[in-house]
């Protein structure tokens, strides 16, 4: 199902339902300042599959956490005074970032890696969905084989087992800049739309 939302004054009705559907074990692909995402609440192992059938990737593929806030990060990640500096300057905004997990993170995320991506996007949708949900997202961005498509009617088709679809309007095409915050300097994994010159 599609429903067009708000991108900046979002129907409280719609985020409802749409955290009805994470709670429930549901896929909602919701827009953020990037591209669009995929997203399962983090205690649903199965919607988690769901979501790497729906982007046919391997089971060792990395997925992120969507959390509303630099305060929620500091429960699922290691945060140190110098990562924390870096982050409070670009979050939110459209950088993931790769921090070492605590043992608050789901297991069903964590693979074999003891680390864990965060994500505190500059999109209202996002955020207020994470906040109403009351816990992060699982997510992971809305395309298949690194073909992102901007048009929620595409995304939509492209998805069409998703469970809802919420449609802000065309969303972008480049995904959010990774950066690893593990060692002792940043390290840019992948330049997106943030600036990696910033970092």
């Amino acid at each position: 199902m599609r429903v067009e939302i708000h991108p900046t004054h979002p129907q409280q009705r719609l985020l409802d339902k749409a955290v009805e559907v994470l709670r429930r074990g549901g896929v909602v692909i919701y827009p953020t300042d990037t591209v669009y995402g995929i997203g399962c609440d983090t205690t649903q192992k199965k919607a988690l599959e769901r979501v790497y059938a729906l982007k046919r990737m391997p089971a060792d593929h990395p997925v992120g956490l969507v959390c509303p806030d630099l305060g929620d990060i500091a429960r699922y990640a290691v945060v140190d005074d110098k990562s924390y500096r870096i982050m409070r300057r670009l979050l939110p905004g459209p950088y993931t970032f790769i921090l070492p997990a605590t043992r608050e993170v789901p297991k069903i995320v964590m693979r074999k890696q003891k680390t864990v991506g965060i994500r505190v996007p500059h999109h209202e949708v996002a955020l207020r969905l994470v906040r109403a949900l009351g816990h992060p997202i699982v997510s992971t961005s809305a395309s298949i084989d690194g073909v992102q498509h901007a048009d929620p009617e595409d995304i939509a088709a492209q998805f069409g087992r998703a469970d809802l679809v919420l449609d802000a309007g065309w969303g972008g095409l480049e995904p959010s800049t990774i950066v690893d915050l593990t060692g002792h300097t940043p390290v840019v994994l992948r330049e997106g739309a943030g600036p990696a010159d910033v970092v």
